[in-house]
This record gives C-alpha cells, sequence and structure tokens, in this order.
C-alpha cells in the first residue's frame, strides 16, 4: 500500500495540465454513479482513501447538458493516478494467471508423462464442420464395438482353417481370390496384390528324408519311421550325416554348455532337442555353433497342455519349422524378389550348414530310451519313458535329407482406408495367410480377426468415420518359410517405408491358449498398450479388464506382458530392418473351448490401438521410454567398468550419449506443451520426428546388405548392443589375464573400440535427430 500511495503522490507531481477524461458524483435519482467531465487539471487536489461506486458511461452528445466548471478534488487525483491503477492491475492479474497455470501444471504429474495420449473428453475431429457433428473417443470406441459385435468371426475362423493354405498351392491360389474379393466388396480406397517369386523349400516326393540306426562297423541298419513325411524343415542343409545321439534339453548355448560341462561333448554328433522356448532356426543355429552334426528336434509331452478339452499332440505327430536364422527369401538376402529380377548369386548367412528333420514324440522315445551316460539334470526330466532321461552318447544314427529347392510364387493382398490429413502416414496391420497344415492357430485366427477388422472400419467409414491417417491392412503370403512375403514387400520398399510407416500390428500367433497374455513389442508402444488394455474386457474373468487381469497376477504390468520381438514375427522385420515400432499379441497357455472369445479380445485390442493411433492429433508413441531401456543396459555395462579401467578404456562416451537422449526426449515433450494445439502445421512436424524415432536406432554405419537387422537393441551383428555386452564378458574367461592381450576367442581391444564407436554414434545421432533442427541440437558430447 505504501508503494501505490506513492505511485499516487508521484502521479499529482507529474501530472500534466491537459484536457482529461474524469467522472463527477451524480446526485439525485442517479445518487453512486458518476458522469465524466473535461477539465484542465490543477495540482494540489486532494485524494481519498476510498472510492464509490462508479458506473463507466460514455460522452454526452454535444451541447446535452451545461458544463460544469468546478471538480471535486478526489476526482482530479483519480485522474491522474488511472494509468499507474491499470498497470498496477494489469500486473496482479498477470502474476495471479502464472500462479494458478504453475500450480495447475505442477498438480498434473500424470499429463507430463502421457503428453502424447488423448483422453476420452478430447475431441477426435477438431476438423469437422460443427453442423456435422463430432466423434469423441466414447463415440469411435462404441462405434467400433457395435459393428464388431455384427461380424461373424467364430465362422470366419472355422471356414478359413478347413481351407488348403501351403503358400503355392492351388488352395492358396483360391483362397488368395477369395480374400481380395471380400476386400473389394468393403468401403477401402484401394485394394491391391503384390507378386514375389521367391525360392522354398519342399521334401522330394521320389526321394524322402530317412534316418537310420548304424551298426559300430558303420553299417547301416534299421530305419526308423518318420509317420509323417511332409513334415520338414524348410532351408536345412542338403545331405547325410552319420554320428552318436546326445539329448540337448532346448538346445539352448546356456544348454550346450551344460552338457559339454558334464563331460559330454557336442562336437561330431547328432542332437536330440525339444520344440519350444527358442525357435527351430536358433536350435539348429546354436548346434552348429557348438560342432555338432545334425539336429533331430521332437514335441515333447510334458511340454504341451494335456487339458481333456483341448485335443492333444498325438504321439506320431511331428512339428513343422524352419530353420533360416532370418526372414525373407535366403536366396536372396536384402534384396526384393520381384519377377526377372537379377541377382547375384549368394544365399543368407543365416542358412545352417548342417542338416535338421522333426521327428514324433515315438520315435523320440524310441531314441531316448538308447542313451546311456549320465542321468539329465531334472529340469532336462519329460514324461516319455517311464525312467529318468541321460544325456548319453547313445547309438550312431544316419540321417538323410533331401529337400528341394522351388522358384514359387507367392502373393500379398492390400487393403487401404486413406487418412484426411496425413494420407501419406500409414498404420499398418497385418496377418499371415499361409500354413503348413490344417489348423486354426498358425494362421486362420490372425486371418479371421483381419477380414473382420476390414469390415468393421469399412462399417465404421459408412457412417462418418475417417481416420486422421491411412489404414493399411495387408494379408501376408509365405510366412511360414520364415516371414518371406512381409519381408519380400520390405525389401521392395524400404526407401519408402521408413519415412511413411507410423506402426505394424501383427496377428500372427493371436491365440495360442486364453491365460497369460504377451505384447512383444518396441518400447515405443508400451505405454500405448497400457492404457488400451485398460478398455478391453478380459476373456476368461469376468468383470475384469484385461490389465486388471494381469496386475492380479503380477503388480508389475509390463514386467508380466511385455517381451522383446522374436525373429520368427513377421513384426520383427518391421522394427530390426526397417526402423517401424511394431507388436505382436499373444494369449498362450491352456485353451477351455474360449477360441472365439479370446479372439474377440484380440480384435477389440487391435481395433482400439488402431482407432488411437490413426485418429489421434499427435502419435501416442513414447519416444522418452528408450532412455529406460538405455538406462537398463546400462547397468549392465557397469559390472565391467572396473575390468575395463584397468586397460585403459571407458564406457563414459555411451553414458553421454545417454544423457543427451533423455535431454531431447525432454525438450520435444516440453515443445509439444507448449505448442499450439491447432497448428497443423507443428502437428505434423511434431508426428515427424516421433515417428521416426525407431528408426534412428538403425545403425547408419553398417551395410543393410551385409548386416540387414541394423537396430542396436533388437538387431543381430556386431553393432548391436547384446553383441557389446557377450564381448565384454569374455574379460571375465580371458586366458592370459593381462591388459592388452588379444586371442581369437577372448577379447579385443581393437574390436571393442569399433563396437563401441558403432554403438554410441547411433545412440547419438538418435538424441541429434529428436532434437529437430541442427540449430537446436543442445549437447556436450
Amino acid at each position: 500500500m505504501e508503494r501505490l500511495w506513492g505511485l499516487f503522490q508521484r502521479a499529482q507531481q507529474l501530472s500534466p495540465r491537459s484536457s482529461q477524461t474524469v467522472y463527477q458524483r451524480v446526485e439525485g435519482p442517479r445518487k453512486g454513479h458518476l458522469e465524466e467531465e473535461e477539465e484542465d487539471g490543477e495540482e494540489g487536489a486532494e485524494t481519498l482513501a476510498h472510492f464509490c461506486p462508479m458506473e463507466l458511461r460514455g460522452p454526452e452528445p454535444l451541447g446535452s447538458r451545461p458544463r460544469q466548471p468546478n471538480l471535486i478534488p478526489w476526482a482530479a487525483a483519480g485522474r491522474r493516478a488511472a494509468p499507474y491503477l491499470v498497470l498496477t492491475a494489469l500486473l496482479i492479474f498477470t502474476g495471479a494467471f502464472l500462479l494458478g497455470y504453475v500450480a495447475f501444471r505442477g498438480s498434473c504429474q500424470a499429463c507430463g508423462d502421457s503428453v502424447l495420449v488423448v483422453s476420452e473428453d478430447v475431441n477426435y475431429e477438431p476438423d469437422l464442420d460443427f453442423h456435422q457433428g463430432r466423434l469423441y473417443w466414447s463415440d469411435l470406441q462404441a462405434m467400433f464395438l457395435q459393428f464388431l459385435g455384427e461380424g461373424r468371426l467364430e465362422d470366419t475362423i472355422r471356414q478359413t482353417s478347413l481351407r488348403e493354405r501351403v503358400a503355392g498351392s492351388a488352395g492358396m491360389a483360391a483362397l488368395t481370390q477369395d480374400i481380395r474379393a471380400a476386400l473389394s466388396r468393403q468401403k477401402l480406397d484401394h485394394v491391391w496384390t503384390d507378386t514375389h517369386y521367391v525360392g522354398l523349400q519342399f521334401p522330394d516326393p521320389a526321394h524322402p528324408n530317412t534316418l537310420h540306426w548304424v551298426d559300430e562297423a558303420g553299417k547301416v541298419g534299421e530305419q526308423l519311421p518318420l509317420e509323417d513325411p511332409d513334415v520338414y524343415c524348410p532351408y536345412s542343409a542338403i545331405g547325410n550325416v552319420t554320428g552318436e545321439l546326445v539329448y540337448a534339453h532346448y538346445g539352448r548355448p546356456e544348454d550346450l554348455q551344460d552338457l559339454r560341462a558334464r563331460g559330454v561333448d557336442p562336437v561330431g554328433r547328432l542332437l536330440l532337442v525339444r520344440v519350444g522356448v527358442i525357435s527351430f532356426a536358433q536350435k539348429v543355429t546354436n548346434a552348429q555353433d557348438f560342432g555338432a552334426q545334425g539336429v533331430l528336434i521332437y514335441p515333447e509331452p510334458a511340454d504341451f497342455s494335456q487339458d481333456p478339452p483341448k485335443p492333444s499332440l498325438s504321439s506320431q505327430q511331428a512339428v513343422y519349422g524352419h530353420v533360416h536364422l532370418g526372414t525373407g527369401d535366403p536366396y536372396t538376402p536384402g534384396f526384393p524378389s520381384f519377377n526377372q529380377t537379377q541377382f547375384p548369386p549368394v544365399a543368407s548367412s543365416g542358412l545352417p550348414s548342417i542338416p535338421a528333420q522333426p521327428i514324433s514324440a515315438d520315435i523320440a522315445s524310441r531314441l531316448l530310451r538308447k542313451l546311456k551316460g549320465p542321468v539329465a539334470p531334472q529340469e532336462w526330466q519329460g514324461s516319455l519313458l517311464g525312467s529318468p532321461y541321460h544325456l548319453g552318447p547313445g547309438p550312431r544314427l544316419r540321417l538323410v535329407v533331401n529337400n528341394h529347392r522351388t522358384s514359387t510364387p507367392i502373393n500379398n493382398i492390400f487393403g487401404c482406408i486413406e487418412g484426411r490429413s496425413e494420407p501419406d502416414h500409414y498404420v499398418v496391420i497385418g496377418a499371415q495367410r499361409d500354413a503348413w497344415g490344417p489348423g486354426a492357430a498358425k494362421s486362420a485366427v490372425g486371418t479371421a480377426i483381419l477380414l473382420e477388422l476390414v469390415r468393421t472400419f469399412s462399417s465404421m467409414v459408412s457412417n462418418g468415420f475417417r481416420p486422421r491417417r491411412s489404414l493399411l491392412f495387408i494379408s501376408w503370403d509365405g510366412g511360414d518359410f520364415g516371414s518371406v512375403g512381409s519381408t519380400e514387400w520390405l525389401e521392395g520398399y524400404l526407401s519408402v517405408l521408413h519415412l511413411k510407416a507410423v506402426v505394424y500390428v501383427s496377428l500372427d500367433n493371436a491365440v495360442l491358449g486364453d491365460d497369460k497374455f504377451h505384447a512383444k513389442t518396441s518400447p515405443l508402444l508400451t505405454s500405448l498398450i497400457e492404457s488400451v488394455l485398460k478398455q478391453v474386457d478380459s476373456p476368461n474373468h469376468s468383470g475384469q479388464t484385461l490389465y486388471e487381469q494381469v496386475v492380479f497376477t503380477n503388480p508389475s504390468w509390463d514386467a508380466e506382458v511385455i517381451r522383446p520381438l522374436p525373429m520368427d514375427s513377421s513384426a520383427y522385420s518391421f522394427t530390426a530392418f526397417v526402423g517401424v515400432p511394431a507388436v505382436e499379441f499373444s494369449f498362450m497357455e491352456v485353451l477351455q473351448g474360449r477360441l472365439p472369445a479370446v479372439a474377440q479380445a484380440v480384435a477389440q485390442l487391435a481395433g482400439q490401438l488402431l482407432i488411437r493411433l490413426s485418429h489421434d492429433r499427435l502419435l501416442p508413441l513414447d519416444f522418452g521410454r528408450y532412455g529406460d531401456v538405455v538406462l537398463r543396459h546400462i547397468g549392465n555395462l557397469n559390472e565391467f567398468s572396473g575390468d575395463l579401467k584397468a586397460r585403459g578404456l571407458t564406457l563414459q562416451w555411451v553414458y553421454s550419449a545417454r544423457g543427451d537422449y533423455i535431454r531431447a526426449a525432454e525438450k520435444l515433450r516440453q515443445e509439444i506443451y507448449s505448442s499450439e494445439e491447432r497448428d497443423e502445421r507443428l502437428t505434423r512436424m511434431y508426428n515427424v520426428r516421433i515417428m521416426r524415432v525407431e528408426f534412428y536406432f538403425l545403425s547408419q554405419y553398417v551395410s543393410p546388405a551385409d548386416s540387414p537387422f541394423r537396430h542396436i537393441f533388437m538387431g543381430r551383428g556386431d553393432h548391436t548392443l547384446g553383441a557389446l555386452l557377450d564381448h565384454l564378458r569374455l574379460l571375465r574367461s580371458n586366458s592370459s589375464g593381462t591388459p592388452g592381450a588379444t586371442s581369437s576367442t577372448g577379447f579385443q581391444e581393437s574390436r571393442f573400440r569399433r563396437q563401441l564407436a558403432l554403438l554410441t554414434w547411433t545412440l547419438q545421432g538418435a538424441a541429434n535427430a529428436l532434437s529437430g533442427d541442427v540449430w537446436n541440437i543442445d549437447n556436450n558430447f
């Protein structure tokens, strides 16, 4: 108040003698109001300590009443202080506004973590004309669930599962025509087919694969019957091998190391391994790395459900699986297999050099009975014998594989709903169409869900829905041979897709059970998946959402649900090869006759995910999540900091790059917060930066032809963080134990420096790219 009183006095001293507008008290019927007058101010007027009620009136018409020459003293003071009063009021208002804004922001911590997540109250159609109505999240959700519920998902699954679906077969050609016709009947903007000519491997009916006993003299004896000769391992090495049999559990590296530690060397022997845990390709590659001659793969009954409602696997059935450690056509690695395209005569480095063959549980039981040697560990035991399994070695066997390669046309089918604001950005969802044999789990469920989603979104379009970004629905061919159809398409459009594809959602392997739920995904999608899980009802826990079902088992929901993308998923190539975030959902374990209900839950989950990804103004991708991923890996790296320091080496550059990425992510988040929501130019710029985050983690310092999976966290090769960790572990096993020592099998300083450079500069490049324009990059690297 003293400051304000000083302002009043100063105003009296400095006020010029000019014509001013003042307000005069009104007596009589309008007592308590003021009328404005013009006067030449006089200095020394007395200032009142309080004001009476005022009415601001416009100027009176000229000549409407006589001029009043005498002014009351307090009015003159008010006139001279008016500018300062206005200034003070503005300052108070501005301060109060800022205080309230800061208080609100501080109380909304959740908003800070989910800046890109649109709440239920947000208007989803700001660009629509008001008179046409606006769609909110609740409207879109209700519309989607209504049209999805009108479908016939169970019938579609049943009909598809009964069709012949082997890639390249006449039955597949007929199914391809039917699915394209089904898409053409919907309200889609584009429907088309891509054809690729790929090298696929099939059994030779004239020369079937065989397995024989071999006696001590080396003479080939009795043939062991392969009850299902059509079941084989595509891309197995061709030829025959002979060796003693050894039981190697799942064929993981740790299994083979344990085997060797127990005095049973895999070198030169045939390995008997169980289906599961890792892919067929990984089992054969591991066996090859440990010096084995060949691999026999069987389904262990103890690993398969014996629940009465679910038909168990017959003891005379073998399980199919390809053994190419990679994806796509292995005879044109890195190049698309279009017709008449010429390629150098090279093959994928992921093709094995040893033969592999699936066998049934019955044949495996006969082999296990012949094994001698140490008793297998308890966790390696199974249910085929009435006695414990032994590790071997056992009798010698001769394995002959005669598969042959055939150039085969495969067809991918596409349907598209164009986006209204960002039509050049695609949200992609796909499902494998082919399968080696009958049944629903491998591809029929995914294909049926895809067709139902196409029908549902088509109905939504007919009722006023139009996504912001384009929706691209794809039915893949050649999936059973290692995601051949999807990978060939990615190879053909590599230069385009990393700029245009936003996210890929895979429907493969969606329903393998109804109990455990897993999401194999990129970290960018974790927060969005959590949000959508809270919107979908559990198919087997009435009154619970999928999220509640998960946290009931484990409060740390992401530890329970989130898994890395496996190489045998079509989603893997999208992320590790092209740099597009991807997800594949799977229900696992025990299917008690609830396949339709579980498939419906997957359809709801995938559909609501598509709505959010295609329709949110800002892409709901958590670009800050990779900072946490790096931090977790740094914890593993820190274990070796002492060993590196003793050699004069350091990991400081990785720590610095991680810090720059965290700062860049926070800077982008703040930019988005402070930007104008309705600015379409800014929105598109932010979306482009967000959607390319995954691409930033593809190493730009290695060749896509030599190392197609360039992702430093999910890829394969010496440039990855996993390879760096494996190399650092050799510090503890280096036989010489002296700094700077190198060997072909131990720690190599030159290799370490190169790995560290590849990792660090890829991570630093991601931080720089996330920062935006080059003049906005702020780091101290």
